[in-house]
């Protein structure tokens, strides 16, 4: 895979579209100072996903925009694309193999809007990356030397110089790849924190409405309540009424039937002392009786013996009579 041409339209000094093409793998872009050679290294750093503006030597990321000329207009949007030639498919990133040419784009407006395109099709920046991690050329690779960079690799300490080392090695792809995961990682445990804030949030709020919901409700069943107290408390004190008219008339009856107890203990005495009295009477009349019976038996003691009295007086009569004949008898 090798690079075949490079597309700039409004970026930075280019500010007519235009193409340059690298028809060999030795290519030299010569001028003299300001006729824009370092914007084309700015251009290639940035269209690899480059997000520093310090590093593009600007302010701000819309500086690369063609800011306008005492004889030109600014314009809306820059964008820079990269053609790689990769018919002998060598060194071809990962599910690309299959592509004569490779063609990697970025469009900035200035309304902030950034848009990658791989092959004309709309991408991540992390897409872009991920092409060209490992193969030394990236927008912070060792591949692109700019002025003051030689420099700065020969003075770079150890720590510094092990990042070009380890992108030479292709190992620094796998580190980026962990430095990545970790990355997500992280984020997704920030994002699990945060989901998890705003469902504490959501659950307190739910709370809230539930407890608002059940006060409501506690409030509606405490008026029922309420009015229900009012009625039974109404119902009570008629209950109440009608129970002292029936204690008065209870009292009333009461005191009729003390009136009538005390009435009736009268006639009870009255009734004892008739009582008595028949008692008395029947005592008497049974004595009588009793004095009847033995006088009857007694009479009839007498009646037999007087009967036997009578018979007597027939026998000592006939007696008499038998004595009186025998006694005329002997006369004769």
């Amino acid at each position: 895979m090798r690079l075949k041409k490079l597309l700039l339209a409004a970026f930075k000094s280019f500010v007519e579209p235009t193409t340059i093409t690298l028809p060999g793998d030795l290519v030299g872009i010569v001028g003299p100072n300001g006729c824009g050679k370092s914007n084309v290294i700015d251009a290639v750093r940035w269209v690899m996903g480059e997000t520093s503006a310090r590093n593009l030597r600007g302010d701000t990321m819309l500086d690369v925009i063609f800011n306008g000329t005492d004889n030109r207009k600014p314009v809306g949007k820059a964008s820079v694309e990269l053609v790689f030639d990769n018919s002998d498919g060598n060194h071809a990133p990962e599910g690309y193999g299959q592509f004569s040419e490779i063609s990697v784009k970025r469009t900035l407006s200035r309304d902030g809007n950034s848009e990658y395109q791989l092959n004309r099709t709309r991408c991540r920046r992390r897409d872009i990356t991920d092409i060209f991690r490992g193969t030394g050329l990236g927008h912070r690779s060792y591949s692109i030397i700019e002025q003051g960079m030689v420099s700065r690799i020969v003075e770079a300490k150890p720590e510094d110089l092990r990042t070009f080392v380890e992108e030479a090695a292709g190992i620094s792809k796998y580190k980026d790849r962990r430095r990545e995961t970790e990355t997500r990682i992280r984020h997704t445990r920030e994002n699990l924190s945060r989901r998890y804030q705003k469902l504490k949030d959501e659950e307190y709020t739910v709370n809230g409405e539930l407890l608002a919901l059940r006060h409501v409700e506690m409030m509606r069943i405490i008026e029922g309540e309420r009015q229900q107290t009012t009625v039974a408390e109404s119902n009570a004190e008629s209950k109440l009424a009608d129970q002292r008219e029936l204690e008065r008339i209870i009292e009333e009856i009461r005191a009729k039937q003390l009136s009538s107890q005390e009435k009736l203990s009268t006639i009870q005495g009255d009734v004892y002392a008739v009582g008595a009295d028949i008692a008395s009477v029947e005592q008497r009349i049974e004595h009588a009786r009793q004095t009847e019976q033995q006088q009857r038996s007694e009479l009839q003691r007498l009646d037999e013996l007087i009967e036997e009295l009578r018979l007597e007086k027939e026998v000592e009569l006939e007696r008499k009579q038998v004595l009186e004949v025998q006694i005329g008898v002997s006369r004769e």
